[in-house]
């Protein structure tokens, strides 16, 4: 929200366009087939969001760049920024195709669009340097949140220093907060960043999410179910559809039931996953190679029970 009414302020235009799926907090010009838990219970939006909260949210499709195009140029001029999860992660994890995040810092140049990056999820989690240094594609501004906490509520937003200066105190672009520099969410949020600045915390995180997604994958090959394995670092999805799932559309084809099936099945056996195929698994520090184990050991059980009925 604060990084939009930023981008709004520095280009002087009203409109935002954000992607099928994406979700990008519960602001109003914002919950427009917002992924995540509205996917979940079948409400792409919500009630009690008024047409004229939504009148400059401008939809597009995942890894389409001809389509992001197109909605630039219907709406040309009125484009204040480009907003997406570089990895998506609201309708289960979608990795961007090669190429597109690319595509998308072209064309905010060209428009004169500002490119904002949601690493709420991907942020010092895919890398230290977040999507953007495993991508190596540099947005204008930056959301963060999640990891940044260390378990507790916190987020922020950076960017260019030029765009950053016309935030208040500085400028005259509004931010303040209640908890806004929380103390406690403050030192929970550097002890984790010093302890993600170890040197080989990525390596150990990619290894360890490399063994979950190979053993699930494997489990699915075993259990001959129609089901793929997605993963970007240590964010993965297991989606029932034996096709790719490359955006919003192709995500929602997936099988819930399956899921539901699969999701019951592993609780059972102990293992708690996101209760939603459109939830993004997270694999952290605190996981064993025991941990991973038992979970793929888990998943082939489940999985071929699925495949039993």
């Amino acid at each position: 929200m604060s990084a939009v009414r930023l981008a709004r302020a520095a280009t002087g235009r009203p409109g935002i366009v954000k992607f099928e799926g994406g979700y990008h907090g519960h602001a109003d010009a914002l919950l427009v087939q917002a992924g995540s838990g509205a996917t979940t219970f079948g409400t792409p939006s919500s009630p009690g969001v008024p047409a004229e909260a939504v009148r400059h949210t401008y939809l597009a499709r995942y890894n389409d760049l001809d389509a992001v195009a197109a909605t630039c140029e219907a709406h040309r001029g009125e484009v204040a920024a480009i907003i997406v999860e570089p990895v998506a992660g609201n309708m289960g994890v979608v990795p961007p195709a090669p190429g597109f995040l690319e595509g998308l810092r072209d064309l905010a140049d060209r428009t004169g669009a500002l490119l904002v990056f949601d690493e709420v999820m991907t942020g010092f989690r895919v890398a230290r340097g977040g999507a953007q240094e495993r991508f190596g594609v540099r947005p204008d501004l930056v959301a963060l949140g999640k990891v940044i906490g260390g378990g507790l509520p916190v987020g922020a937003y950076g960017g260019r220093r030029d765009l950053m200066q016309m935030v208040s105190p500085t400028g005259p672009v509004y931010q303040a907060g209640t908890l806004s520099g929380n103390p406690l969410a403050m030192a929970a949020g550097i002890a984790t960043l010093d302890v993600l600045a170890e040197p080989g915390t990525y390596d150990a995180l990619e290894e360890t999410s490399r063994r979950l997604g190979e053993g699930l994958a494997r489990a699915i090959a075993e259990a001959k179910v129609s089901a793929r394995v997605q993963r970007v670092g240590s964010m993965l999805s297991l989606f029932f559809t034996p096709e790719a799932v490359t955006d919003y559309s192709s995500a929602c084809a997936c099988d819930t039931e399956a899921f539901a099936r699969f999701f019951r099945g592993m609780l059972v056996r102990g293992i708690y996953l996101p209760p939603s195929q459109f939830e993004a698994w997270f694999v952290g520090l605190a996981h064993s190679q025991e941990d991973i184990d038992r979970t793929v050991e888990a998943a082939a059980e489940a999985l071929g029970d699925s495949a039993a009925d």
